[in-house]
């Protein structure tokens, strides 16, 4: 990895014009020292450190500590220049430095490999996953590496591979990852891209060659998050700025505002299962037998059809965000259909039956009001003779209008709700459990607090014959955040099967 020096990252941030001031301290020496390495966590700093004070819980001592572990010169915003006599530079923006501090050493990967970002409220994994998977059948063709991935469910950089926290890493890990993938010589990388990274920029200083905008309802409001609406949309369409291709969904509400967004993007194309004027247009829709998804597809260069593996018919869409993706790079159909036909996202409408057929189990991501709408319609659609069964929960300390959305959603379509732990953090289960709950009641909904996630998981399948039990939230998520830990557990599948296998012993 090439190493900068101090003068070159100064020239960076100049550039940006994110320096209020620079002090060395008399130690003009240090200009020309190489950067051996970064760091805003100062349990990590080392010799020739540059030390970046960032944090929404940053103290002083973390500075102190940094220096004593062998940083070199610190880098804060005004607030938190606390040595004066220690080399620092002050940044008007400790985001923005933090991400091009990281781009510059990690010697600017992104530039490098061909990045596909993906934003929206609702299908961003299962769509970024639809890509890699066409994107590998592509390169598999060629004998050329597999695609890189950083999602919600798992990042993959061609040297590591491991479940995912976040959806979108802080720009220092981001940089690395992609470093790792341009040094396995993987020729792509496909992301997802949230709000908050947006917001906070940690995707700072990253241009897209390909950038999807899925669609948008309201999510993620909260004191920690975003304050309205407003600010979460505004957010989302930052993502446009750092654009080349923008692959657009004209079925998406607020689509106006969103295509007139997408205008300072050199080029885009625009995908529907609405509108036949889009770019691509996917008609001819039908279900093939319990997990199979037929469709036509119209796009620029082909007219053909398609097929999904997958449940979940608003899994079209994001099909065709796929398909767009392949379009403006230039994959040929054949690619494309092979790709999607093989298509997993792990955790998102995993399909399960009892023996006799009569219990039917999904297991996805589903955990905002957009997501519920388009599984219970979905679900409807695919299983009318079922009844509706819903295993869920929302989060602790954040999003807190999804307990509303969903508890009403659920109330409206459910038969009965099992509401148990979904990552509770700093509140209790129970707790959040009775919230949701009094909006489930609004909608004269049945529901049963089950804390335990699994024993909910349980009763919900052993307790509800011909029914679809839609067990949303997790996935396939390994572990569960209790306070500010988190703790292994089974995914829900696993829970889900356990729970089958005791129903089919009990039937036969």
């Amino acid at each position: 990895m090439k190493l900068y020096r101090l003068d070159d990252y100064i020239s960076l941030l100049r550039k940006e014009k994110l320096i209020e001031d620079i002090q060395l301290c008399g130690n003009n020496e240090l200009l020309s020292t190489e950067i051996k390495k970064i760091a805003h966590n100062s349990k990590e700093v080392e010799k020739d450190t540059l030390y970046i004070c960032k944090g929404l819980n940053y103290k002083p001592s973390y500075l102190e500590e940094a220096i004593n572990n062998g940083a070199i010169i610190y880098v804060a915003e005004s607030q938190n220049v606390t040595h004066l006599d220690f080399p620092h530079i002050v940044v008007k923006d400790i985001r923005k430095a933090l991400a091009a501090i990281s781009c510059m050493y990690y010697d600017f990967p992104a530039t490098k490999i061909n990045m596909i970002g993906l934003t929206g409220t609702k299908g961003k994994s299962t769509t970024a996953y639809y890509i890699k998977s066409i994107l590998d059948d592509y390169m598999k063709e060629r004998n050329l590496p597999d695609t890189a991935i950083i999602s919600s469910i798992d990042t993959y950089d061609g040297k590591s591979c491991k479940e995912s926290l976040i959806t979108s890493p802080e720009s220092i890990d981001l940089q690395e990852h992609i470093a790792n993938s341009v040094d396995c010589h993987m020729q792509n990388l496909v992301m997802e891209v949230s709000s908050q990274a947006l917001k906070l920029d940690r995707v700072h200083d990253i241009y897209y060659k390909v950038g999807v905008f899925l669609n948008i309802s309201e999510d993620h409001i909260s004191t920690i998050e975003h304050p309205d609406f407003e600010d979460y949309f505004a957010s989302k369409l930052k993502f446009f700025d750092q654009v080349e291709t923008a692959c657009v969904n004209l079925d998406s509400d607020y689509i106006d505002r969103i295509l007139e967004s997408s205008q300072k993007c050199p080029k885009r194309i625009t995908f529907s299962t609405k509108n036949p004027q889009a770019d691509v247009y996917g008609y001819q829709i039908q279900k093939q037998g319990h997990n199979a998804i037929s469709f036509r597809v119209k796009t620029p260069v082909f007219e053909e059809d398609m097929l999904l593996t997958m449940p979940g018919l608003f899994n079209v869409e994001n099909a065709l965000a796929a398909i767009s993706t392949a379009i403006a790079l230039d994959i040929p159909y054949q690619n494309i259909f092979n790709g999607l036909k093989v298509a997993r996202a792990s955790g998102r409408m995993e399909s399960h039956v009892s023996k006799d057929g009569s219990i039917i189990v999904i297991v996805d991501y589903a955990h905002n009001k957009l997501s519920f709408e388009k599984l219970y319609e979905s679900t409807k659609q695919e299983y009318p003779d079922k009844k509706i069964v819903t295993v869920f929960g929302c989060p602790g300390g954040k999003a807190q209008l999804r307990r509303r959305d969903l508890g009403r959603l659920a109330g409206i379509h459910s038969a009965i709700s099992y509401l148990t732990a979904e990552d509770p953090g700093p509140e209790e289960t129970v707790d959040i459990c009775k919230e949701i709950a009094s909006f489930v009641k609004e909608e004269h909904g049945n529901y049963k607090i089950v804390e335990d996630r699994g024993e909910a998981i349980k009763e919900a399948i052993l307790e509800n014959p011909n029914s679809v039990i839609l067990i949303t939230g997790k996935g396939n998520e390994t572990r569960q955040k209790y306070g500010k830990k988190y703790l292994p557990c089974l995914t829900d599948t696993e829970y889900a099967k356990e729970a089958l296998e005791e129903y089919d012993k009990k039937i036969s």
